[in-house]
C-alpha cells in the first residue's frame, strides 16, 4: 500500500495504491518532490511529482504543465510529458504536478543521438498552434507561466514587439517597483527601451517574418541535462522547468547567453539550422534586448546587483537605438 500518496494524485494518474510505491527525490525552494513507481496495464511507470501550498503554486504548476506539454508536443524526446496537476482536497491549500520521471543519472543505450542544438532548432521552427477564438497563430500563451516565482502575463498579442514591450518589459518593471519600491531611473529606462528600442530592433518593419514558436523561456544551463525520459528509450538531451511562451525564436537565446553554459559549438550548430534573422548585424543587440528581461526579473525577485546589469544593457541600447 501507499497510504502517504494523496488520493487526488492516485486518481489523476489512474493508479492503484496497492501497486504504487513512493520515494523522496530531489528538492526545491518551495516544493516537495518525490518519485512514484507503479504498474499500469502491466507496464512499469515512473512519475515525478511536486507538491506545494498556496495559490502561487497552483498558478506555477498549471503553467509548467502547459509548458512541458507544448514542448513535448513539438519535440517529444526533448522534455518530460506532464500528466496531471491540481488540488489535493485532503490537504487544504495544497497542489501537485505529476510528470514523466526524468532519470538524469541514466546511462541507458538506444537514444536518438540528437544534439541539444538540433532539438532546439526543431522546437524553434515548429509553427505555433492557432489559439481558440483566433484565426491565426498569436504571440502569448494560453495560461500564466512563472519565471522563477514571477507570474508572467501571456495575454495574446498580434505583434511580437507589442508583446515583448508590454507583457515582458513593462510588466516586469511594475513587479520590480512593487517588490523594491519606486525607482524613477529604472522605470524611465525601461519605458524608453519599450517605446523606442523595441520597435526599432524587433518591430515588424525591422525584422521580417517573426513567427510565434514555442520557447522554453527559462533555459539556463541548470535546466538542461542528459537523461532517460519516463523509463523509456535511451539517454537524451533534455530540458525541464520551462516557462513557455509562443514567441520569437531568438528570445530563447537571451537567458542562454546571460548565464553561459552553452558553448560555441552549440551556437554554431544551431545557427546553421536556424539562421540569424535579418538584419544579422543587429543579432547581438536583439539577444541583449532579450537578455534584459531576465536581468530585470532577477532584480525583481532578488534585488541587489541585477539592477546594475539591467541598467547597463538599457543604457547601451538606448544610446544606440533610442533617438
Amino acid at each position: 500500500m501507499a497510504p502517504s500518496v494523496d488520493p487526488a494524485i492516485l486518481e489523476a494518474l489512474g493508479l492503484d495504491a496497492s501497486q504504487t510505491k513512493m520515494s523522496t527525490h530531489g528538492s526545491s525552494g518551495f516544493a516537495s518532490s518525490f518519485k512514484l513507481s507503479s504498474t499500469v496495464d502491466g507496464r512499469e511507470m515512473n512519475y515525478f511529482v511536486k507538491t506545494a501550498s498556496g495559490k502561487d503554486s497552483e498558478v506555477m504548476f498549471r503553467g509548467e504543465h502547459a509548458s512541458l506539454n507544448a514542448i513535448h508536443d513539438a519535440v517529444p524526446n526533448l522534455c518530460p510529458r506532464s500528466y496531471a496537476h491540481g488540488s489535493m482536497p485532503s490537504s487544504s491549500g495544497k497542489y501537485f504536478l505529476a510528470t514523466d520521471f526524468l532519470d538524469l543519472g541514466s546511462s541507458a543505450p538506444g537514444g536518438s543521438g540528437e544534439s541539444l542544438a538540433s532539438k532546439l532548432a526543431k522546437l524553434h521552427t515548429t509553427p505555433a498552434p492557432i489559439p481558440k477564438g483566433y484565426d491565426k497563430p498569436m504571440f502569448g500563451f494560453p495560461v500564466t507561466t512563472c519565471c522563477g516565482d514571477t507570474p508572467q502575463d501571456n495575454s495574446w498579442r498580434e505583434t511580437w514587439a507589442d508583446f515583448y514591450a508590454d507583457n515582458r518589459l513593462r510588466s516586469i518593471c511594475r513587479a520590480a517597483v512593487k517588490n523594491h519600491g519606486p525607482d524613477g531611473e529604472l522605470s524611465d529606462a525601461v519605458e524608453k527601451t519599450a517605446s523606442r528600442v523595441v520597435p526599432r530592433l524587433i518591430g515588424d518593419d525591422r525584422v521580417k517574418g517573426i513567427k510565434p514558436v514555442i520557447i522554453h523561456g527559462d533555459l539556463w544551463s541548470g535546466n538542461h541535462g542528459r537523461g532517460q525520459i519516463g523509463g523509456r528509450g535511451g539517454v537524451e538531451e533534455v530540458v525541464f522547468d520551462p516557462s513557455s511562451v509562443y514567441g520569437h525564436s531568438e528570445y530563447e537565446l537571451g537567458i542562454m547567453k546571460m548565464f553561459g553554459g552553452f558553448g560555441g559549438s552549440f551556437f554554431r550548430e544551431y545557427e546553421k539550422l536556424v539562421p540569424k534573422a535579418e538584419p544579422k548585424e543587429e543579432w547581438d543587440d536583439r539577444v541583449m534586448l532579450y537578455e534584459l528581461y531576465h536581468h530585470l526579473n532577477h532584480f525583481a525577485i532578488f534585488g541587489g546587483g541585477y539592477r546594475s546589469g539591467a541598467m547597463s544593457i538599457m543604457r547601451k541600447l538606448i544610446s544606440k537605438y533610442g533617438d
